[in-house]
């Protein structure tokens, strides 16, 4: 038996605890309060092990399947470095995992016939048309082939934020390679680039349209650009020791030596491509989290990430779960109240999990594969099959959709491990939402 009564209860905003019991296991264990139904419990299990052998230090980690929540769990500290509790109600910076929100926003834009994946950016967006990137396409931007991961000169925190300088930045890069014949990870030039598109075409800003067009609808505690009065909610995220083998249960850490070295050479395509803005901004300052920085800046809980992946395949219920997986009868107070209904249509959501590059990446170094925006399933970023579509985010944090189990996965962390794109911690948890779907 599981759900609310046998495995621990949730945290309300003001910390009290609302039925049920508190998993603990064991001297010096991390509690694990939420709610798994029934068949799920190797999800639960695992998250505990993330505490025990994989040092997080505060996380959550959401499912829905066919459309109702079946897993919302969270523990530990809101702090990195340690601090208050993570309580039901608390959000993290979700880093590149938010790229797949921002993709979200311009299939929309396609899906309602307000942008063509096909034409080039200087359609929508004059300016760009500079240095050689005239036939640079939408589809590009979101396939990371427009060929300008890096900037020549690096913004500053502050121009980073601004919004006029990172635009004007990308529009006049000179490409590092080929536009449209290659691809490496835009790993922050993503964020002005699907930005100012969203601006161009729409006249809102991305973060005012994800607030209007995706977490409104659909009653979501995730933001682009975060409102002073949920500042308190965030968690501080921060660097903590990764784990080797065995303590890590056996996953393998350690880069191999030659992306180690291109992270080390300041003068590589891959050292730049994540130094577009330097010194590297503080997540934790109130004025990065209310910046619209759309491929590093989301601020979601997991159980919202989850929920507007779950959205893109069908319909959405309750965000509350019981033992025998069915939602309540909806959000809860204080996230929202959306009406859950789908996002994509059936052609928007296969073009999700189509390919549009897939080989070596000029900037990570190994071979990737992403859709239009979102980061597809493969041996850089495990997921649950071939159809999975959703992004990752540097040092931990993961959200995806899978069309053919009905899946909706969403893990937070605020503890940041020695990792770009497959994170020991979100991988043993996908293990075990494969092991439950057998």
């Amino acid at each position: 038996m599981s759900g609310e009564g046998a495995y621990g209860g949730y945290d309300d905003a003001d910390g009290a605890t609302a039925g049920g019991t508190v998993r603990e296991e064991g001297p010096g264990a991390v509690p694990v309060h939420g709610t798994v139904a029934d068949g799920w419990e190797p999800v639960r299990d695992t998250f505990a092990e993330n505490f025990a052998r994989r040092g997080d230090v505060g996380a959550a980690v959401a499912l829905h399947h066919e459309g109702r929540a079946v897993v919302d769990l969270w523990a530990g500290r809101t702090g990195f470095d340690g601090g208050g509790r993570w309580e039901r109600r608390t959000a993290q910076v979700v880093r590149s995992a938010g790229k797949g929100v921002a993709a979200v926003c311009l299939l929309l834009l396609h899906q309602r016939g307000q942008l063509d994946l096909d034409a080039p950016v200087h359609t929508y967006w004059a300016e760009f048309k500079a240095a050689g990137k005239d036939r640079v396409t939408v589809r590009d931007v979101l396939a990371h082939r427009a060929g300008v991961p890096a900037l020549d000169t690096p913004l500053t925190p502050r121009e980073a934020l601004d919004g006029v300088s990172g635009p004007r930045a990308v529009a006049a890069q000179e490409p590092s390679f080929a536009p449209g014949r290659a691809h490496g990870y835009h790993a922050q030039t993503f964020s002005w680039l699907v930005g100012e598109l969203v601006l161009r075409v729409t006249g809102r800003t991305i973060g005012q349209y994800v607030a209007e067009e995706v977490a409104g609808p659909l009653g979501l505690d995730l933001w682009l650009g975060l409102p002073a009065d949920q500042d308190h909610r965030v968690g501080r995220i921060g660097s903590v020791v990764t784990p080797e083998p065995p303590a890590s249960g056996g996953l393998r850490a350690r880069p191999k030596r030659t992306v180690k070295d291109a992270y080390a050479d300041p003068a590589s395509l891959t050292s730049r491509a994540f130094a577009a803005i330097t010194p590297a901004p503080d997540e934790n300052d109130p004025a990065y989290r209310a910046g619209e920085l759309a491929g590093s800046g989301t601020i979601a809980t997991a159980r919202s990430l989850a929920r507007c992946y779950a959205a893109l395949l069908g319909d959405v219920t309750g965000g509350d779960v019981t033992a025998d997986g069915a939602s309540d009868d909806g959000p809860r107070p204080g996230s929202g109240s959306g009406s859950g209904r789908r996002l994509f249509d059936p052609g928007t959501l296969a073009a999700a999990s189509t390919v549009e590059a897939d080989g070596p990446d000029q900037v990570l170094l190994l071979n990737t594969r992403f859709g239009p925006g979102f980061m597809l399933h493969g041996p850089a970023s495990p997921m649950l099959g071939a159809r999975s579509f959703g992004h990752p985010g540097r040092g931990g944090s993961l959200g995806f959709a899978d069309p053919d189990s009905g899946i909706g996965f969403a893990y937070v962390t605020n503890g940041m491990q020695r990792n770009v794109t497959a994170d020991p911690r979100a991988q043993a948890l996908v293990r075990a939402v494969r092991q439950c779907l057998r």
